[in-house]
């Protein structure tokens, strides 16, 4: 490595005993040892800056002594040394870094949470829950702030166990998901494990704390029978993680999705908003079926992607087992088939309202779901990730038709 020599430093015992003025020309000139730096780029401006600090400081007196010139040396060559080592500029006027702001650590630290908590998922809990509400809805006055308010205890509530769901399922599949989302926060090291377990401890306690002090029997169960399948499903405990056996994880999110949302939450606000009987209309019954086949694709879907990571770490999905292009056109074929259900029931509906837009809306959504099937590279991980997300807005899209069905 190239070295030069910058200046010249005096030997302590030459400064300690020389005396008067002469000290100024020839004992400095005699008595000398050279220090070297490397050079790299931004250490000429440390050269030039060494060099003018210590001929200047020299030329002063020794009044102080050794200690303080010492102690001048090392406070510089520190500071010099620091910016260097850091990348930054010599030159640089002060004030040139800025630290992480509030605000960027607060953007960061709400991109990580929203990612944890797979806001497909949420979006899918709050309307599915508005859109079931609104079957137990039979006059325009039952629209009141009492529905809103049983609305929001029903979403508030199950959206933070939906929150403790897919966190628990992350915590139990950190290492898989380093291979198939290595975008989640704990997959990605953004959160360490004692911050998952804190968040999803923290949202299971206040879920069903909402859902005792609201008093609905219907919104309480709802919750616990959730909590129950979510922590079965994911948590690896013997007897227990059911997504490693197919059948079992689809009949667990079947449970959730298609039967506990469907008729739990309609009778939150049947029996404990409105307080009337409990009654099993056509509309929650078709909402219900409906949901069956939609959940049953979910489950299968959702592994398509996932197919990777399975089978290093042994889940037996029906991806893994079947292949994934089998699985995708049984997932269609279900969907498809659910459409000509809710056509059928459109159809025979006896209100012309709700015949023309449950028929027309469910024959849009068929066709689309055709046709972008028939375009889906399925050997392109990205594409068949991005028709999963597809598949979830149908999802979403049926639960805005669901309460026009009469």
């Amino acid at each position: 490595m190239d070295s030069m020599i910058v200046g010249s430093f005096p030997r302590p015992s030459s400064l300690v005993t020389s005396g008067g003025n002469d000290w100024k020309s020839d004992r400095v000139k005699k008595v000398c040892f050279p220090i070297k730096l490397s050079r790299f780029g931004a250490w000429n401006s440390l050269d030039r800056c060494l060099l003018v600090r210590s001929q200047h400081h020299l030329l002063k007196p020794p009044i102080k002594g050794f200690e303080e010139r010492t102690t001048f040396y090392k406070r510089h060559n520190r500071k010099f040394l620091v910016n260097a080592a850091s990348g930054q500029s010599l030159e640089s006027e002060p004030g040139a870094y800025k630290p992480k702001s509030v605000w960027d650590s607060f953007k960061n630290a709400s991109d990580a949470f929203y990612r944890f908590s797979r806001p497909h998922t949420v979006i899918g809990t709050a309307l599915s829950i508005v859109s079931v509400s609104l079957l137990a809805v039979e006059k325009l006055s039952d629209i009141s702030p009492l529905f809103f308010t049983g609305v929001l205890e029903a979403v508030v509530a199950a959206l933070f166990m939906n929150i403790y769901i897919v966190g628990l399922n992350q915590l139990s599949d950190i290492d898989i998901d380093k291979v198939n989302k290595p975008y989640l926060p704990l997959a990605s090291g953004e959160y360490s494990v004692g911050t998952g377990v804190m968040i999803v401890t923290s949202f299971s306690i206040l879920s069903f704390w909402l859902g005792w002090i609201v008093g609905s029997w219907p919104l309480f169960w709802a919750l616990f029978i959730s909590f129950l399948l979510g922590t079965a499903y994911s948590i690896n405990v013997p007897l227990l993680r059911w997504k490693r056996f197919a059948v079992v994880a689809a009949m667990c999110i079947l449970a959730v999705r298609a039967v506990i949302v469907q008729l739990a939450f309609f009778l939150h606000i049947q029996t404990h908003v409105y307080k009337r009987p409990v009654v099993f209309s056509r509309p929650l019954i078709f909402a219900t079926a409906f949901m069956s086949f939609f959940s049953v694709v979910i489950a299968l879907f959702k592994d398509i992607p996932d197919i990777d990571g399975d089978k290093i770490y042994g889940i037996r999905s029906f991806s893994v087992r079947l292949g994934q292009q089998r699985v995708f056109w049984i997932c269609i074929s279900l969907l498809e088939m659910a459409y000509t259900v809710a056509l059928l029931v459109g159809v025979a509906s006896s209100s012309l309202w709700s015949k023309l837009l449950t028929v027309v809306g469910h024959t849009i959504l068929a066709s689309v779901l055709w046709n972008r099937a028939k375009s889906v590279d399925l050997k392109s991980k990205d594409a068949i990730t991005s028709f999963y997300m597809f598949i979830w807005k149908l999802f979403y899209v049926e639960y805005l038709l669901i309460p026009l069905v009469r």
